[in-house]
């Protein structure tokens, strides 16, 4: 007796938009499923692309309402190309001329400590293209044009000669190159944690997608409100009121146009100071954080104070920016240097 066959079961009939197998045990959607994971992404894509557009709105109807609020300081003068913002404090004394590092959204403002503590100084900040409140749009922003801009404009404040030159930062190859282009104008230059020939471009990379979005869409300004610290200094030398400004203008100019073509130059202008070191009766103090950006960092200071009469290298424990938490040490080492120079330059 022959047993039944139990015929086969039917096989399942699949939805539309279920996945399949291909043969070779491996799922894949039907072409109905494909379709609607394309339609999500392009919703989900159409919103992000909406609340960028709204985020960018928003940030600028804030920056003008912030600026309108926010009382500008110092005055601006005319340059070549535009017009640079210039902050002055004290009316007797040595003047010195402070030029602020890349990036840094209000020099007059990132200098308050140091400032105050340089009382017996006249203080000259000259905020470049792109920077505190002078204008964003600029000429190319080659160590040529920045420097003959400097030149510009302490020429039309009418300063005493021969002044101090003070540079944090990429400022340094710009006094290096302005040192030797009018030697006769300056007195003797000083650097906080300064840029020197052989070091490494800090501002390669620096123009880039994300910091042109962060720029454009507001995102920078989400970011600075959730997480303040991230555009404020170290230290407690800052009034709160000071805090909150340095945090708004940081805003308002990250990659802008001339800062984010400065950085596009950065390679360039190293290049042009790479043979250069500062006239030898030109006196120099450098001040530098121990552990430095890249290695030799205090090699490449001191081969600067080479065959130099008037000549310092002073290391501190700290970070890039010394004149946030070393405020009184830096004015006291600068009152016994300029003090100690013949003539008392």
């Amino acid at each position: 007796m022959t047993e039944p066959v139990a015929s086969p079961a039917a096989a399942p009939v699949p939805s539309p938009g279920a996945a399949t197998d291909d043969g070779r045990g491996l799922v894949r959607p039907r072409a109905g499923g494909w379709r609607r994971v394309a339609r999500a992404s392009g919703i989900a894509v159409a919103a992000l692309l909406v609340l960028v557009m709204v985020a960018a709105l928003i940030n600028g109807a804030s920056e003008r309402g912030e600026r309108q609020a926010l009382p500008a300081y110092g005055e601006r003068v005319a340059v070549s190309g535009g017009h640079l913002n210039v902050y002055r404090q004290g009316d007797s004394g040595p003047t010195i001329v402070m030029l602020g590092g890349y990036g840094t959204a209000a020099p007059a403002l990132d200098f308050a400590p140091l400032i105050r503590e340089l009382h017996e100084y006249r203080t000259v900040v000259v905020e470049g293209f792109g920077y505190g409140y002078s204008d964003t749009e600029a000429p190319p922003r080659t160590i040529e044009n920045i420097t003959a801009e400097l030149h510009e404009a302490i020429t039309t404040l009418d300063l005493d000669e021969p002044y101090v030159l003070l540079g944090h930062s990429i400022a340094g190859i710009y006094d290096l190159y302005y040192a030797n282009r009018y030697p006769d104008e300056v007195s003797a230059v000083i650097g906080v944690d300064a840029s020197v020939p052989g070091q490494m471009n800090g501002l390669a990379g620096q123009d880039n997608p994300i910091s042109r979005l962060l720029a454009s869409s507001g995102l920078l300004r989400v970011a600075t409100t959730l997480m303040p610290s991230l555009a404020e200094p170290d230290g407690t030398a800052y009034a709160g009121r000071e805090r909150e400004q340095m945090r708004t203008m940081m805003n308002w100019n990250w990659a802008n146009p001339a800062i984010l073509d400065e950085a596009k130059q950065g390679a360039r202008n190293f290049s042009v100071v790479e043979d250069i070191t500062y006239p030898e009766d030109i006196p120099l103090l450098s001040f530098i954080k121990k552990e430095g950006s890249q290695a030799g960092w205090r090699m490449l200071h001191a081969r600067q104070l080479e065959n130099r009469a008037h000549g310092d290298l002073v290391e501190l424990d700290g970070g890039h920016y010394l004149h946030w938490t070393h405020a009184p040490e830096l004015a006291e080492r600068i009152d016994e240097f300029l003090d100690g120079l013949p003539g008392n330059r």
